[in-house]
């Protein structure tokens, strides 16, 4: 065995962690010692281990994921810019998600006390009757995370779709069937309405993604509806707007008939964010 190496409570010493710590760090692959003797279990560690050490315990206050931070340490040993580029990516991460909290936290503080239409504006509630449209759909599970994106794909691809359907005949929407969240996946379905119905059925054949692309018809109905900017459509604002709907059918005497839905009538990346981009809405029945 090398002089060089330290026993645990020698190395603990110098990189400041105690031997609990440090069995955690190899028993989850963070920070393996460099011998272990097969007759006592002794671990031993290089002097040239520490500073991996202290990366490794400083990373794991930023609550940084196990993955992460093996990744991060991997990285300093050949390329430092790379590690602080990792590390500055995972931190922009963490901003963003206390930002997202931060504003459901003033929208809950407004939603407790009762001023949630204060805090995000005054929405004008109308209904709207809709015709009968063909409609081109792609259906998914998805997390809140994954929503901003998946809405931007799919209507892209449907978009794309819709040239081989006659063309794009009305504005595209999401139906969500459940809530969408970090613990709730939905489903949601996107949709653009189509021109041509049996344009639209030989295309889905034709591309065998019947799984994927579906054609059905929606019937006509009336929509109960808010209009909103592109500001506005941010969670957790769009959830006011939401609530405003649902407020406002209740003192109708309005029944839900289907599920709510976001309906884009207005180019988002043309869009400044006091624009009107979005309609949220329900299907409704009654007086």
């Amino acid at each position: 065995m090398d002089d060089d190496l330290l026993t645990i409570g020698a190395f603990g010493a110098r990189s400041r962690l105690s031997a609990k710590a440090l069995r955690l760090y190899d028993r989850l692959g963070l920070l393996a010692p460099a011998h272990v003797d097969e007759t006592s279990g002794y671990r031993y560690y290089r002097t040239d281990q520490v500073e991996r050490a202290r990366t490794v315990e400083l990373l794991r206050r930023l609550d940084m994921p196990l993955a992460r931070i093996a990744e991060v340490v991997a990285a300093r040993e050949s390329d430092g810019e790379r590690a602080a580029e990792l590390l500055a990516g995972y931190w922009a991460g963490v901003e963003e998600r206390i930002a997202a909290q931060r504003r459901l936290a003033e929208y809950l503080r407004g939603r407790l006390s009762g001023r949630s239409s204060e805090m995000y504006g005054k929405f004008v509630v109308e209904t709207v009757d809709v015709p009968e449209q063909v409609l081109i759909t792609e259906k998914r599970h998805v997390l809140g995370d994954e929503l901003p994106a998946w809405i931007g794909a799919s209507l892209g691809r449907l978009e794309a779709a819709a040239r081989e359907c006659g063309g794009v005949s009305g504005s595209p929407f999401v139906v969500y069937y459940a809530a969408v969240s970090q613990e709730s996946d939905g489903p949601a379905e996107a949709c653009v309405p189509v021109a041509d119905r049996e344009a639209a059925e030989a295309w889905a054949r034709a591309q065998g993604r019947a799984r994927e692309i579906r054609v059905r018809r929606e019937p006509a109905q009336r929509l109960a509806r808010t209009r909103i900017t592109k500001a506005q459509v941010a969670h957790p604002q769009i959830l006011a707007a939401f609530e405003a709907v649902e407020a406002w059918m209740a003192e109708q005497g309005l029944e839900y008939a289907g599920p709510c839905r976001e309906v884009y009538f207005a180019d988002w990346d043309a869009a400044g964010p006091e624009d009107a981009v979005c309609d949220v809405a329900f299907p409704v029945k009654g007086a």
